[in-house]
């Protein structure tokens, strides 16, 4: 269908790295003719490893044409990058480098990890929350997450890189119509929501990169809004939470729910990548992206959403 398509040409082409490499090379695209040129989500295109799928994309396209860049987060790598395809580009920015919205009330709540499931429960039903997207760190949470706010009676649903498209976009539908209450979601899967007037954004689990935190609570207090954002926290995460914090140039308010007091007998352990891992030994440094077959048979840098387990497929448009 994709070939079919072009062949009868297009004016607008939006594409993965990888997969428009898949078309050049199989002489199914032309790109001799391209005017403007946009990179977009560049931080993430980074964290994802196709620096060097975009710098071949670029090597193909027209000397002269227009370059745009958008990236949510203004890192010296992005920096970099800018540096490197752009010519003396107009630099327009909507907040200031890396830090959270003035407008987002942002706030920890220390509690064990085998009982965030439940205080989100609570505090959903206390505060009468109607509308609250909720972060994971992995698939396998998000999924629990929601059987367990159904089960409470908490309408909910889940997206991530396991879902198809569709059902992502019922998912949403039903949450932006008020159908669903609560929206989880891990971090790729929510890049470029954009729901109007979100009033509470829950970290489940912290992020194990401190960026991803300023991506999460960005959903909230958009275009003038007033926001929430509340961070569940337990022992393991702390050194993630010194990370977001040093980030954004700020400590977060630390507050404890009576009935769910962290139990001081628990210690920190490291992180757990896989199923319901719960916290962390800090901001740990990017891993390499290895190497996966992609459909058209060359390699492909595999996607984050945890070390271990493949993560969601590229955002669909």
């Amino acid at each position: 269908p994709q070939i079919t398509t072009l062949r009868n040409g297009v004016d607008i082409l939006v594409a993965t790295p990888g997969r428009l490499l898949d078309h050049v090379s199989q002489g199914t695209v032309d790109l001799r003719h391209v005017e403007m040129f946009v990179l977009d989500e560049a931080d993430r295109m980074l964290d994802m490893g196709f620096i060097k799928d975009i710098r071949r994309v670029i090597a193909i396209l027209p000397a002269k044409k227009q370059n745009l860049l958008f990236s949510a987060t203004y890192s010296d790598e992005i920096k970099k990058l800018c540096e490197s395809i752009l010519r003396n580009p107009a630099v327009v920015e909507v907040a200031r480098r890396n830090t959270s919205s003035d407008l987002v009330k942002q706030s920890v709540i220390l509690v064990d990890c085998k009982r965030k499931s439940a205080l989100l429960g609570k505090l959903i039903a206390d505060n009468k929350w109607e509308q609250v997207l909720v972060f994971t760190r992995t698939k396998h949470q998000a999924n629990k997450l929601s059987e367990y706010l159904q089960k409470i009676g908490i309408t909910s649903a889940a997206i991530h890189g396991n879902k198809s498209q569709s059902a992502r976009t019922k998912a949403l539908a039903d949450f932006k119509s008020g159908a669903v209450k609560i929206l989880v979601a891990t971090d790729i899967a929510a890049r470029g929501l954009d729901i109007d007037q979100l009033p509470h954004v829950v970290n489940l689990e912290l992020p194990n990169i401190a960026e991803d935190y300023v991506h999460r609570i960005g959903r909230t207090g958009r275009a003038g809004n007033a926001g929430e954002a509340v961070s569940l926290v337990c022992v393991d995460e702390y050194d993630y939470l010194k990370g977001i914090e040093k980030l954004i140039n700020r400590k977060l308010d630390r507050n404890i729910i009576e009935g769910f007091e962290p139990d001081p007998s628990i210690k920190a352990e490291p992180i757990l990548q896989g199923r319901g891992g719960g916290g962390g030994r800090g901001n740990a440094p990017r891993s390499k992206p290895q190497g996966q077959k992609r459909e058209g048979g060359s390699r492909e840098p595999q996607k984050r959403e945890n070390r271990t387990h493949h993560g969601d497929s590229r955002r669909s448009r």
